[in-house]
């Protein structure tokens, strides 16, 4: 079982009771990881925050550890949610990946310092290394699917590997997204989402619709 599928079992055997204390508490070390960092916060803090005993800490995390691998996917988890695609954007392929690279910066803006967070203490914790990797992978799979599709409609270049691809393109969003808004790199939303769609689309054989002669 990983670990994505073992919150969601351990969630659902909780009472309602249960499941709301439980998110008190990550909310409330998602603020005391934000405000803090990950080196400063203690279990007391958390606690306070939540308004509950150590004892009841203890009846849903193990420890601190614990606490910021819950927060650390349920960051991820909204990350992921707020940047898919629906159904009431434009069909056309090109448009799409301009429209999830305009969600993914945005989500980024609201997560980037518990997403850094995780990566600092993924570089001295095999664990959380562990986490991080599996986490990015809900992203690496819906990349790679995409291309898939593309691919099967002669959309993209069938050479390209789908696996491979969406982690090199998702890197360059990723690492652009800290540079941008974390760094402070200047460039206007507008032209970054259009800059990163042209790259993107670019590396798998993309054309915009105007360019392939059907309706945009």
């Amino acid at each position: 079982m990983d670990y994505l599928t073992d919150v969601i079992v351990k969630s659902e055997a909780l009472t309602s009771r249960g499941r709301r204390t439980r998110a008190v508490l990550i909310q409330a070390g998602r603020e005391a990881f934000e405000e803090q960092g990950y080196d400063a916060v203690r279990i007391d803090d958390v606690c306070a925050r939540a308004g509950v005993s150590h004892g009841t800490f203890y009846t849903y995390f193990g420890s601190r550890e614990d606490l910021f691998r819950e927060v650390a996917g349920a960051v991820v988890g909204e990350m992921f949610t707020a940047s898919v695609v629906g159904p009431a954007a434009p069909e056309d392929p090109y448009a799409r990946i301009e429209a999830a690279n305009l969600l993914y910066l945005r989500a980024w803006a609201s997560n980037s310092r518990l997403i850094r967070m995780l990566e600092q203490v993924a570089t001295n914790d095999e664990s959380f290394r562990e986490l991080l990797l599996e986490l990015r992978e809900v992203f690496v799979r819906r990349g790679a699917e995409g291309l898939r599709r593309l691919q099967e409609q002669g959309l993209a270049d069938p050479a390209l590997d789908p696996r491979l691809t969406a982690v090199m393109l998702g890197g360059m969003v990723e690492h652009f997204a800290h540079v941008w808004l974390d760094l402070g790199e200047q460039a206007d939303e507008r032209t970054a989402v259009a800059m990163l769609t042209t790259l993107w689309a670019r590396a798998i054989g993309l054309t915009p619709a105007s360019t392939r002669g059907e309706d945009s």
